[in-house]
Parts: structure tokens; sequence; C-alpha cells
């Protein structure tokens, strides 16, 4: 259920544990990322005036798209502030583990020297600024897709950290990350033991529908799921999951419903076209339910609450479903109103917690 202004979590939760797999976080301003960037490019910053990377234009009707009650006094921004960040979603709503999405605008910088400098970056404040702030935050690697090589060698590096759980791409991307100029993303990846979260959003290479550009927030909001199918479709025909039989990808923030539809299409263009990708030993849906995950936020709400049962168990598998808030964002998902009264508790259990134990190494030394 989502809501822009969540009423406050009752004292004593029911939730004895709880796992949030898409927090967000952004730096207070420019100035707080300069100590981690080399001297050439904070006098390349001040120099051209460099304000921060471009967006996308969309913007959801809220300032930042996120809670009108997100800005901590100190912040300018929702999820600028670790300290209001841990009281408002960490210790209101008991939660174990929250990974931390860092979604800074690399790939929408042409200057790829200057765009791995602002990658790092990110990757060490938010290690120094969130992680050291409390134990509770996981954090997942900034990449930058228009260089995949220097992706990799970010990977290794900051890899060595263990409180970093994941590798962190974008959704929209200006080609499919199954093509092969993506490998040294994916190896080093499944070297280290991460797995890849692809999130919404994205570069302004390309349009966010197959269409062209919308006009409106809510276009762009529903259609980011074209992106997650692309996406979907082409690591699992390029035979990346064959490449790497370890690797695993979190599509966050992009729904599932979608899933089941497009598992029965794969399935059967398979049947038919499988001589174009002899490489795959299996069905497409086997190596989607084998290798990808989802979050449940933002979760479709059909009126009638069985069909999204239904849906569940279309997927048909119940490590599937992970968690997810998406704070400080304004389609907020509270943890007890986001799943249906009718889900059996075995299956809420999984979805709050266990299938995100299972999927990241929390305790990865």
């Amino acid at each position: 259920m989502n809501t822009s202004t969540p009423p406050e979590p009752a004292a004593t939760s029911t939730q004895a544990e709880l796992i949030d797999c898409d927090v967000h976080n952004y730096p207070l301003s420019l100035d707080a990322l300069k100590p981690f960037l080399p001297k050439r490019w904070n006098a390349f910053m001040d120099q051209i005036g460099f304000k921060g990377p471009p967006d996308t234009g969309y913007k959801g009707g809220y300032a930042f798209n996120a809670r009108r009650d997100a800005t901590s006094p100190k912040g300018n921004r929702p999820g600028d502030d670790p300290d209001f960040a841990r009281e408002q979603l960490l210790d209101a709503w008991n939660i174990r583990y929250a990974v931390l999405n860092s979604l800074y605008g690399i790939p929408f910088i042409p200057n790829l020297d200057f765009a791995n400098a602002l990658m790092s970056a990110i990757n060490d404040w938010n290690a120094a600024v969130w992680l050291d702030s409390d134990p509770r935050w996981r954090g997942a690697i900034l990449v930058n897709e228009n260089d995949p090589l220097a992706s990799a060698a970010e990977i290794r590096r900051v890899a060595k950290d263990p409180r970093y759980v994941q590798v962190l791409l974008f959704a929209r991307s200006f080609t499919p990350y199954g093509h092969r100029q993506f490998k040294p993303i994916h190896e080093a990846a499944a070297e280290v033991g991460l797995p890849i979260g692809i999130h919404f959003g994205g570069g302004l290479r390309m349009p966010v529908t197959a269409c062209g550009w919308p006009t409106y927030y809510i276009e762009q909001h529903t259609g980011m799921a074209q992106a997650f199918e692309a996406q979907v479709i082409s690591l699992v025909c390029e035979g990346v999951f064959e490449q790497f039989p370890t690797l695993k990808v979190a599509l966050i923030e992009g729904g599932f419903a979608w899933l089941p539809a497009l598992m029965w299409r794969l399935d059967k263009n398979y049947m038919g076209l499988q001589h174009e990708v002899p490489w795959l030993k299996k069905l497409p849906s086997d190596y989607i339910r084998e290798h990808f995950r989802a979050t449940t936020q933002p979760m479709e709400e059909p009126p009638d609450p069985r069909h999204l049962m239904s849906i569940i168990e279309m997927i048909g598998n119940d490590e599937f479903l992970m968690f997810a808030t998406d704070y400080p964002h304004w389609d907020f998902d509270a943890p007890d109103r986001a799943l249906p009264s009718i889900m059996p508790q075995e299956l809420r259990n999984r979805i709050l917690h266990c299938n995100a134990e299972t999927f990241y190494d929390f305790k990865r030394t």
C-alpha cells in the first residue's frame, strides 16, 4: 500500500525480522563528495560550475520525489542525513538490515574519466558517511555502465569492504546488459560473489518507452517495466548465466506482475527459435526463476488481492520476492501495510526477511 505520509508504526511491532532491500541516500551537497575526489576533479568541478549529474526531468509531484516528512531538520533533501534516516526507518520499523542504493547519475556524465572519479567518490562517501554510522546499513557498489572495464576494477576494489552486498546498475541503459561488452562487470561481480542489482531509472540516451519519450511522470513510472523486461530477456538469451552460473540479479523497483507473461512468451519463442541461442541448456523461465529476484516495491495492487497471490504462484518460486520500502520516496511502502492480509504467514516471512538473507550475504568477511 503506497502512502506519502504513512502513519507512525505501533510501539510494539509484530515484525520480529525485517530486511529492507531498497533505501536511497544522497550526498548533502557536492561539497560532501570533495574529500573523496582527487584535487584535479575538485578543481574541474569548480572551473565548469558543475552542479551534479543531469536528471531525467520527470518529477512525481513532490520535492525530490520523496515523502513530505522525510527531510531532516539539518538536511537539504530527503535521504541526505544518516541519523535521521536511522531514526525514521531503521529504528521506527525495527529493521535488521537495509540496502542503500545510491542513485547518483554517473552514466549521465559524458566525460568518462570524470564519471569514473565520481563513481569511486560515491562509493567511498557511502562507506564513510553511511555504512560507518550504523551497522545495519549495507551498501551497493555504484558502477558506470559506459565503462565496463573501469566498473570491473571498481567492483573488485570496493568489494573488499564486506558491508557492500551488491553491484548497482540502472534499468535503462544504452544497450541491454546481456551484450558481451558488459562481460567485465558480470565477471567481476561473479568473482567477488556479489549479485547485480538493476534499479528503476537510467540514462538520458534512450527514451523511457519503446515508442519514444512520454509526457508525464505517471507514464515514465509505469512504462519503466519495459526496461526491466528487456534486461531480463537479454541476460538470459545472451547466455550470461551459462558463462557465470553463480551470478544472481535483483530487479529493484520494477514491479513483478509482468514476469509470468514474459516467461510464457519467452519459453514459447524458445521452442521455435532455440537454434539462435544454442548455448542455453534449459528453458528461459528456468534461468529466470534460478537467477533473478525482485523487490516488492512498487507492488502491483489488483482490486482483488487473490489475483496478486495468483501472480506470485505463477512466478513459481517462493524465494523470488524480497521486501523493500523505497525510503524516502513518495511511494514508500510501510512494512505493516504493504503485503495483503490474505498472504500466508510462511510466505510473508520469506518476503519480509528470509529471501533477502538467502540472496544477499549480510555477514561477508
